[in-house]
């Protein structure tokens, strides 16, 4: 019987806990170490985007600086929240740019296809995410625009809280 109210007591104070804003941070990190690994192994490599450790087919068809670029700059802007909208759909087109030459360009066996497609696949899922959602209280965007309100000396209690 005591081990029971002790099982309760643990579900009900961890159920009614949230950490929304930390969450997000820690998405945000690991989306954009994960985006910023392509971009690093690819301009170490200097390879157009055939190797594995890449992401596969996507430079193939663009200039390969211009992938690097997405892939490290708009990596950065997303882990420290900075424009991170705006930052998200530059590697979010790129992502459909590589499911697309994944699945035209099937030079893979079936399997192997599948097992390409869900890379590009989880980025898009976590950039949807993160696109409405937003950067969190724990970004540099959600800091800019306190200082705004702050700034210019319009903000309310109300306007910070809305933020």
């Amino acid at each position: 019987m005591n081990l029971k109210r002790l099982f309760s007591q643990i579900y009900f104070r961890t159920t009614g806990h949230s950490f929304t804003h930390l969450g997000r941070m820690f998405l945000r990190l690991f989306v954009g170490l994960m985006l910023l690994q392509f971009g690093i192994r690819q301009l170490i490599d200097g390879s157009t985007g055939d190797l594995l450790p890449t992401l596969p087919l996507v430079a193939e068809g663009m200039r390969a600086g211009f992938v690097i670029f997405i892939e490290i700059i708009c990596a950065f802007f997303i882990m420290i929240g900075l424009f991170m909208r705006a930052a998200i759909i530059p590697p979010f087109i790129l992502m459909i740019l590589s499911s697309y030459r994944i699945y035209f360009d099937n030079i893979f066996p079936e399997t192997m296809l599948l097992q390409m497609m869900t890379v590009p696949f989880l980025f898009m899922g976590i950039f949807m995410f993160l696109l409405l959602v937003g950067p969190g209280k724990i970004s540099v965007d959600y800091f800019f625009s306190l200082y705004l309100i702050n700034r210019l000396n319009q903000g309310e209690e109300e306007d910070l809280e809305e933020v």
